[in-house]
């Protein structure tokens, strides 16, 4: 069976070099499918564990040329592997060194050995968590976002100094800028321009060099192999020209594309690090370091060293290190950053607790059930990599017209200097209007179009609990003009609570209290509401006695001495009751698709109370805002007619479909399908999964069956209904970021390739190769920008329809 891992690939400099990755790792053996991402370092790749593993796929990579730190993982995932890269020297040199620092980490052999493999693959090299947060560098095997950054940075510096001192001491310098200083040590104008552009060329523009080498190594062709043959060429022109005697040379234009060239991508690359904020945020979210009980007594060790079953400690204000079940202690804890519930949410004896959750009050014990990639944040992670890495048919059809172009500015330029030569041109003249096609039509802004809009949607989505699967499903989700929602679980709570209770001859509370001390003893859905219901009116009910439970019917007691019989008509019936009284009422609820439950105290008919399933309380609002968004929502429900339409007009939709059998519902998103609709269905139940999948979109509620959320293309982690207009929104600000960047790349090189080609010279509309350089990097940086202004989308608030979106209380990501 397939599996699917994120790999980390430093080197990825420019969108094309992506092309790169792709085709050497699908031709070897195993691999079914490859989609490498530069915007955040990393590739998406789909295998056959029986024919290879994540350590072959790491070392095809750095057969590459790039640098790969194994899987792209949170730093509390980084657990023993077969497939561990790191060298046995390397792990116990670690494993002595871990043990110096942490001893209580090394209780036992186990645990040992676990550590030692952890902490090795942190000692030897960046971590993957850390490779993947903040990107690779090829060559620099263990640089971070931030170094890469600093790099480029410092690249560009000396680019930047030396091309002012070859600018001055070049015709350039002489003519227009009227300086007159002759060069340093009596030596030539050219030659002292040669000496200042070695730094260029050699430290500089040297990963221009080594990344042309490596896409033409793996017989691809990238933007590196365009910059690094018109630095190359205007260089070695230059070169030729000062050791055969002196004449006109290009130095300034090398060295000043070069600079232009490098100050682009610094300035690309920090727009890119924006971009990938919110996964990397998701990565640092786990605490590197657990409390453990072993033999009694509490040892902090990594988090990454917890085992399934391991009883872990968690004092008020820590983190909880992974998944697992409360065993002993009360507290309530702080789950918004992982499924973005604003409220902390009470903890007891035997509930669930997340990882990366923060404790906030009590205690807690907790038995570990999930560690690892198992935990939900790590599958969390691994979901949105893969959503970012995902490309969509438009970024598809990018990526193939990046590749050609790349041909058509390497044969741009060949023939722009064969036409120029031939219409009379000096070499020089033909020379830098080739140098300035190659440069120009350089396609990194067509190849980051729509990468980096993705990234920002998907990671939009993430700090607001929407996790999309895929960039299709993103691109699908701005199309969709129909939401089919599922009643049961979805609009409502999936159970039951009091709407009205109706009495007749006995106080309300006397009533509650009788009926609360009678339900207490029942374990049925319907008395849970009602003891509820007594609990938030105050009610505190007494031990009843001789409680006996009728099947199907209801239950009676004794409370206080009272006979107390609550159940439906056939109980009372049974029990001799008149119930004539309380029918109209009755009926009245019935029909209006509630639940009505008859009481009698004392052999008497006193009381009718009416139950329903609870509307979730953001219901309406998803309603109401989805209709803003021009999308008619349409109510699907097994329920008989009455209840559907009763929840139907609370919520205001005005379109339901009532007693629809489950293997129906399919059926029903197909003929909204036909009727030409771009549907998508929302549900949370195992009945759900068939129409998910044939829905154009589907998307599931968090709390719902692992069935409905493996099948759907959206996961909603909160349960909420809101966050259906909030996944809606993101897809079509995504998709219009997507439109804008390719629309600007098309249009930037066809007005800029006829321009460089020297079309229009007579005009004296004329680029220099460095200003072609300026005007490429712009264009790039554009694209990333625009795709970061997609953070300032406004969308649905769980208590006001506008709100800002950096609330905390709507947050995915604990602020920074």
């Amino acid at each position: 069976m397939s599996q699917t891992t994120v790999l980390h690939v430093g080197g990825l400099h420019w969108a094309t070099s992506e092309h790169a990755i792709e085709s050497i790792l699908s031709r070897r053996e195993g691999v079914e499918a490859v989609e490498a991402n530069a915007a955040n370092q990393s590739a998406t790749v789909t295998y056959d564990p029986d024919r290879t593993s994540v350590a072959e796929l790491a070392e095809w990579v750095r057969e590459c040329g790039y640098h790969c730190a194994g899987r792209s993982v949170p730093m509390h995932v980084c657990e023993p592997m077969d497939e561990d890269p790191v060298p046995e020297a390397a792990r116990a040199h670690a494993h002595h060194a871990d043990q110096a620092r942490h001893p209580a980490a090394h209780v036992d052999a186990t645990h040992a050995g676990h550590t030692a493999v952890t902490t090795a693959t942190t000692a030897a090299e960046h971590s993957p968590h850390e490779m993947m947060g903040h990107g690779g560098h090829g060559g620099h095997g263990g640089m971070s976002m931030d170094d890469m950054v600093r790099d480029m940075r410092n690249r560009f510096v000396v680019a930047a100094l030396m091309t002012v001192g070859i600018a001055l001491w070049s015709p350039m310098g002489r003519d227009m800028l009227g300086f007159t200083a002759p060069a340093p040590f009596g030596l030539r104008d050219d030659v002292f321009a040669l000496l200042l552009s070695l730094p260029v060329v050699f430290y500089s523009a040297w990963i221009f060099f080594d990344g042309a080498y490596r896409a033409l190594r793996n017989r691809t062709l990238d933007m590196m192999v365009l910059v690094a043959v018109a630095v190359a060429a205007g260089w070695l022109y230059s070169v030729g020209i000062t050791l055969t005697g002196g004449g006109e040379v290009f130095y300034e234009a090398a060295a000043m594309l070069t600079a232009f060239v490098l100050l682009g991508h610094w300035f690309e690359m920090r727009a890119r690090g924006g971009a990938n904020e919110a996964v990397r945020a998701l990565m640092d979210l786990a605490p590197p370091m657990a409390t453990v009980v072993r033999d009694g007594e509490p040892v902090e060790v990594l988090t990454a060293d917890v085992l399934v079953g391991d009883l872990v400690l968690i004092r008020p204000g820590g983190k909880v290190p992974v998944d697992g079940t409360v065993e002993d202690g009360t507290s309530e804890v702080d789950e918004s950053m992982v499924t973005g519930e604003s409220l902390p949410v009470a903890k007891t004896p035997g509930s669930t607790v997340i990882g990366a959750s923060i404790n906030t009050t009590g205690t807690l014990r907790v038995r570990a059930t999930k560690v690892g990639s198992d935990t939900a944040l790590a599958q969390i992670v691994a979901l949105v990599q893969q959503a970012q890495n995902s490309k969509a048919p438009g970024q598809r059809l990018a990526d193939r017209a990046a590749f050609w172009l790349v041909l058509v500015a390497l044969f741009g330029g060949l023939l722009t200097f064969a036409v120029w030569l031939l219409s009379g041109a000096s070499v020089e003249t033909a020379l830098l209007f080739a140098i300035t096609v190659v440069v120009i039509t350089c396609p990194d802004a067509l190849g980051l179009a729509t990468p980096t809009a993705i990234m920002v949607g998907t990671g939009l989505g993430a700090q607001r609990g929407v996790l999309v699967k895929n960039a299709t499903a993103l691109e699908a989700s701005a199309r969709i003009d129909t939401v089919v929602m599922d009643k049961t679980g979805t609009l409502t709570k999936g159970e039951p609570e009091v709407t009205d209770v109706i009495v007749d001859g006995i106080d309300e509370t006397e009533l509650l209290a009788l009926v609360a001390a009678l339900e207490n003893e029942s374990e049925h859905p319907l008395a849970a509401a009602i003891v509820d219901h007594a609990a938030q009116r105050g009610v505190v009910p007494e031990r009843p006695t001789e409680f006996r439970n009728v099947p199907g019917h209801g239950a009676v007691a004794l409370v206080n001495g009272r006979r107390v019989v609550v159940g439906n008509r056939r109980l009372m019936d049974d029990e001799g009751i008149d119930v004539s009284a309380m029918t109209a009422r009755r009926d009245k609820l019935a029909a209006s698709g509630r639940t009505a439950v008859l009481v009698a105290v004392d052999g008497r008919a006193v009381a009718v109370i009416g139950l329903a399933d609870a509307v979730r309380d953001t219901s309406a609002a998803a309603v109401a805002t989805l209709h803003e968004m021009g999308v008619q929502v349409v109510m699907l429900s097994g329920d008989n007619e009455a209840t559907a339409r009763r929840i139907a007009a609370q919520l205001g939709i005005d379109t339901v479909l009532a007693e629809v059998l489950p293997g129906d519902k399919a059926a029903e998103v197909a003929r909204l399908q036909q009727a030409g609709r771009k549907v998508a269905m929302v549900g949370d139940g195992v009945n759900d999964a068939p129409a998910l999948a044939q829905a154009d979109l589907g998307i599931a509620i968090g709390a719902g069956t692992d069935v409905a959320i493996e099948t759907a293309d959206v996961v909603l982690m909160r349960s909420d209904p809101l966050d259906v207009p909030t996944a809606l929104r993101i897809g079509r600000g995504t998709l219009r970021k997507m439109r804008q960047n390719l629309s600007w790349a098309v249009g930037y090189n066809a007005i800029a390739l006829p321009i460089a080609a020297g079309v229009f010279a007579n005009w004296g509309l004329v680029l220099r190769p460095e200003m072609a350089a300026l005007s490429m990097s712009g264009s790039s940086v554009i694209v990333a920008v625009n795709a970061l202004m997609l953070k300032r989308l406004r969308l649905p608030h769980p208590d006001a329809e506008t709100a800002d979106d950096n609330d905390p209380a709507r947050t995915f990501i604990e602020p920074s």
